[in-house]
């Protein structure tokens, strides 16, 4: 596929792949800053399907999170499924990747805690919201609840790593900032979404890949180290809402460790509902079964808003 043109943000940078699907979906967001360090941390929001502009929908905001190197792109398969649900969907580009400033405090998933919270806040006052978050997006939300325990509703970790399971590294990616050949980046990034991201790699070339070649481009934040310890273990015990996760079953992150996880969560977390595997799947999980995942968030949705589990 003909690599798709890209708009310029205010830093010079490519900002957003200008494809139907993506184009399509920001036109129908409203996009909202908060501050980050030097500069704003920009939000999208989708209304519920069929809303009036600007109405309730007498549940919660619906935070999404992304991974690592990503966007809000990250759930653009996603996000009109959950707009039919009846939510108002709140999609950041978390601090340092997309069109957001780089966090005052580090480069790292700790230093996105009070930004995030921040604006929360200014957003939607005190009222506590559903957290999903995807990858280093659910290190990120594990880290803000820990902190910031009333932010929250409940959590939904999606593939998040740092559950101090795998005892080693289990994927290797190519650099390709680099090279000077797009050629070359190219087949990088191909290799790095089959290594790490999409189990199906029939998926890799067309949308996926365009997205993640824009995406990987804005990430200012490359130096990340605590996805690869047990830091989200560590912060669970002090989440106090109830915690769900989902996860490809061939997610690479885990490989054979993946049957270790479910006993991790339910060490860590005070209140953890339980765990959902989607067959076939990647890392990538929402974005490779869209609608095998869709179902599964929405069951562990509708059970952590219906009352307290073990507590």
């Amino acid at each position: 596929m003909t690599a798709a043109p890209l708009t310029l943000g205010a830093a010079g940078v490519p900002a957003t792949a200008t494809l139907p699907e993506v184009a399509a979906l920001a036109s129908q967001a409203q996009v909202r800053t908060t501050p980050c360090g030097a500069g704003s941390l920009v939000w999208h929001v989708w209304q519920p399907a069929g809303a009036v502009q600007g109405a309730s929908d007498g549940e919660p905001p619906l935070v999404l999170l992304h991974g690592g190197s990503g966007s809000w792109t990250h759930w653009v398969r996603n996000i009109d499924t959950l707009r039919s649900w009846g939510r108002t969907v709140w999609v950041p580009d978390l601090p340092g990747f997309g069109d957001s400033a780089v966090p005052p405090g580090g480069a790292d998933a700790d230093a996105l805690v009070e930004p995030l919270a921040q604006g929360m806040r200014v957003l939607w006052g005190d009222a506590p919201c559903d957290l999903v978050g995807f990858s280093f997006g659910g290190l990120t939300a594990g880290l803000l609840l820990a902190a910031e325990p009333l932010l929250a509703r409940q959590l939904v970790l999606v593939g998040a790593p740092a559950m101090g399971v795998v005892p080693e590294r289990q994927i290797t990616l190519k650099g390709w900032r680099h090279l000077a050949s797009p050629a070359a980046q190219e087949a990088a990034h191909r290799h790095n979404l089959a290594e790490l991201m999409l189990h199906d790699t029939a998926l890799i070339d067309g949308l996926a890949l365009e997205l993640h070649r824009a995406n990987v481009v804005r990430d200012r934040m490359p130096r990340r180290r605590l996805a690869h310890t047990d830091a989200l273990a560590r912060a669970l015990p002090a989440v106090r809402c109830p915690v769900h996760a989902i996860y490809g079953a061939r997610d690479t992150l885990y490989r054979q460790w993946i049957a270790a996880l479910e006993d991790a969560y339910r060490a860590a977390a005070p209140d953890f509902r339980g765990m959902a595997l989607v067959p076939d799947a990647g890392h990538w999980v929402q974005f490779e079964r869209p609608e095998a995942f869709e179902a599964a968030l929405r069951a562990a949705l509708e059970a952590g808003a219906a009352g307290p589990g073990r507590g």
